[in-house]
């Protein structure tokens, strides 16, 4: 098991102007990361030059790149604009190849919560799972695993994971595991968590805090698809069993990337140091 840290998770700084990825990599080098995961929120990579320096500042800060992690949306409107995306996708592929990853994870699609329907999700799947196989299909040949994240409301809950992991039917076509993202479809995070590990190539770990629909705790929160109200927490200081969860993820014998996901309302280097400890502590506990 590696504990390190997605580069999302320290956004706040980005957003402010203090940071770049450059610097993100080295401070999580720094600050007891095994490993980085590369998001381009809040940056572009875009040439080779760009990502061969993120490769570079990585092995200099002794970080191993776990994984590239992108977003997407599959539910286009038109034919043509369906296959502009699954171009892009295959693009993002070797973006992925250059900086010498393994482990790739690109959006599937996302609908507003009263859309999210199962009877929209089914309609939607073959759609889904053509995309979804073109993407892993172009990867295989560089020995990369693509994944689905539960995440974006419509492929959140761990039964819709399963059946599309299932219906793309590529070894290298697995999920990335948000431990903390069930909740936003009001899902049990730890019998999710479960259900889903076996077809896990990777693991997001992150907490909330949860208050009931009735209440209005104010700026910072969003909702779940049935209206509970959420806000990110520090990794172990908020609502989740993260003991437990964590726990399944060691019992299953899981012995790979753990990548910190933190978007709360802390301060985005102290949240993630504070979040990198309490996961080593726990899952020695555990």
């Amino acid at each position: 098991m590696k504990v390190g840290v997605s580069t999302y998770s320290l956004y706040g700084a980005i957003e402010k102007g203090e940071m770049d990825v450059l610097a993100i990599i080295d401070w999580i080098g720094a600050n007891g990361g095994e490993h980085v995961e590369i998001v381009p929120f809040g940056f572009a990579l875009e040439t080779n030059r760009e990502l061969d320096e993120v490769k570079k500042r990585a092995a200099a800060a002794g970080l191993e790149i776990s994984s590239y992690t992108i977003e997407a949306q599959l539910l286009q409107p038109t034919e043509k604009e369906f296959q502009a995306e699954v171009d892009r996708l295959k693009k993002e592929v070797d973006k992925a190849h250059r900086l010498g990853v393994k482990l790739m994870r690109h959006d599937v699609a996302s609908r507003e919560p009263e859309e999210a329907t199962i009877q929209n999700f089914m309609k939607d799947l073959p759609k889904l799972v053509e995309g979804c196989q073109a993407v892993a299909d172009h990867a295989a040949q560089y020995g990369i695993t693509t994944s689905v994240e539960n995440h974006g409301y419509h492929c959140q809950h761990s039964d819709r994971v399963q059946l599309l992991v299932s219906s793309v039917d590529r070894p290298n076509y697995k999920t990335t595991i948000d431990t903390g993202n069930f909740v936003c479809v009001d899902e049990d995070p730890i019998f999710a968590v479960r259900k889903n590990l076996p077809i896990a190539s990777m693991v997001h770990v992150k907490d909330f805090y949860r208050r009931p629909a009735e209440e209005n705790p104010g700026e910072g929160w969003f909702p779940s698809s049935n209206g509970t109200h959420l806000r990110g927490a520090i990794f172990g200081q908020g609502d989740l069993d993260v003991r437990k969860i964590l726990h399944e993820v060691k019992k299953s014998g899981y012995d790979g990337y753990i990548s910190l996901e933190f978007e709360g309302m802390e301060e985005c280097r102290e949240a993630c140091k504070i979040g990198m400890d309490n996961i080593r502590r726990i899952w020695a506990e555990v």
